[in-house]
């Protein structure tokens, strides 16, 4: 014979059937559980990618200093040799044509003005080099700002869904939507530059 209290007391069964029957009415948390998800899974990529770009940019920055170094020598060089062109051309006025040392002077001459000529080369190279890493940094940064933004955003959403869930106050999810849909679109828009 079973003991009274091995028994299921009529008010236990009535109040786990209603504990039942309150989760089945509350079927958005499954939604919202979901939606978490989603968000989380967004804000994971947000964080890696705006990562990525941050990386490139500060990368493509410190090679294009690189170039503007190296291009800011190149002209320095530049410019020596055509103080020194300068120099033997004036010089070279005031030797007469039939002396020996003209010729030694027009040899220096060229020898100097094809060397400001690469140099002149050179730096135009360099500069156009420069200028695409500061585009790809640029390029970087635009892709970059949108995941950025995004992570907030969807952290944000995170916090209220995960608040909602523990209250069980689907006002606070209601909150949670629009500002997961701002940290959705953010993080689309680091990939296709919408905005």
């Amino acid at each position: 014979m079973r003991a009274s209290h091995d028994r299921p007391q009529p008010n236990q069964t009535n109040t786990e059937t209603q504990q039942m029957s309150e989760e089945k009415k509350e079927a958005w948390l499954n939604r919202m559980a979901l939606a978490t998800v989603v968000l989380a899974v967004c804000a994971t990529l947000s964080t890696f990618k705006g990562g990525g770009y941050s990386t490139q940019s500060v990368i493509n920055q410190a090679q294009a200093s690189d170039q503007w170094a190296f291009y800011q020598a190149k002209s320095t060089k530049q410019h020596l040799y055509q103080l020194q062109l300068e120099q033997l051309q004036l010089q070279k006025m005031l030797v007469p044509a039939d002396n020996p040392a003209a010729e030694a002077f027009e040899k220096r001459i060229a020898e100097y003005s094809q060397h400001v000529q690469t140099y002149e080369t050179e730096r135009r190279e360099i500069e156009q080099k420069a200028r695409a890493l500061e585009a790809e940094r640029d390029d970087a940064k635009r892709h970059g700002r949108p995941f950025g933004l995004a992570v907030i955003f969807l952290q944000v959403a995170i916090l209220l869904n995960s608040i909602a869930g523990l209250m069980k106050r689907k006002q606070i999810w209601w909150a949670a939507l629009p500002i997961g849909t701002v940290g959705v679109v953010l993080f689309a828009d680091g990939f296709l530059s919408l905005f």
